[in-house]
């Protein structure tokens, strides 16, 4: 039997969702991408004007919003149907202005508090695959099995880029440079390490995978043998 809770972390672009994904679709299980929580929030206080730098504003933005993630009701290339008080704003949460943002969303202590309490609740229904930056240490330290995903900097933005490209080609996304992705993700490195609530890192019982070097294919074949399928 595979694990009921599998913990997918790691930093921007390493692979986390894509993997994610295929995994729980072969397994049946539920996927969660963490993240998606942080952008949704992200997207209301760009919409609203919130301030996103301001944690107190930020905090009472989470309290107050209603977010769901649900399997796709869509067949247009997404992961999940990311709705805010009934709203889809699946693609929205992807903006060039939200992946600016998201990283300062995710610094704030309490902002982390609530939205980590959320994800346990699904997480903790079991059958899930969930992914982020601190699902194996925060969200889920009781996860059967946890997994860290890492990749150079630069083979991360050459993903980014082509998955941006993809979007815009259909239609789902904005036009953005490889040189803005990769400062981007070096920015979103140093923030995400160094914050001081949950700062990315591996659990001290995953299993780190670096997949600079791998297409998805090998990446899921060495996940299937750490879980054992």
């Amino acid at each position: 039997m595979p694990p009921s809770l599998i913990a997918i972390d790691g930093p921007v672009a390493s692979g986390k969702s894509t993997l994610g994904k295929r995994l729980a679709d072969e397994l049946g299980y539920l996927f969660i991408d963490s993240g998606v929580m942080y952008r949704a929030l992200t997207f209301l206080a760009v919409r609203d004007s919130v301030p996103v730098g301001d944690a107190q504003a930020m905090s009472v933005l989470a309290l107050r919003a209603h977010i769901e993630i649900q399997p796709p009701t869509v067949p247009d290339g997404r992961d999940n149907t990311i709705l805010a008080d009934g709203e889809d704003i699946t693609w929205g949460v992807r903006g060039k202005e939200v992946e600016n943002s998201v990283s300062v969303v995710a610094a704030h202590p309490e902002v982390r508090r609530i939205l980590t309490g959320q994800l346990r609740r699904l997480g903790l229904r079991g059958q899930v695959v969930m992914v982020g930056r601190d699902v194996g240490t925060v969200i889920l330290p009781e996860a059967d099995c946890k997994i860290f995903l890492t990749a150079s900097v630069e083979a991360r933005a050459r993903r980014r880029f082509e998955e941006s490209q993809t979007r815009r080609a259909a239609g789902t996304g904005e036009l953005r440079t490889h040189e803005d992705i990769l400062a981007n993700l070096r920015e979103r490195d140093q923030i995400d390490s160094s914050r001081l609530t949950a700062p990315l890192r591996p659990a001290d019982d995953a299993v780190i995978l670096d997949t600079t070097d791998l297409d998805l294919d090998g990446v899921l074949r060495a996940i299937e043998k750490v879980i054992g399928v």
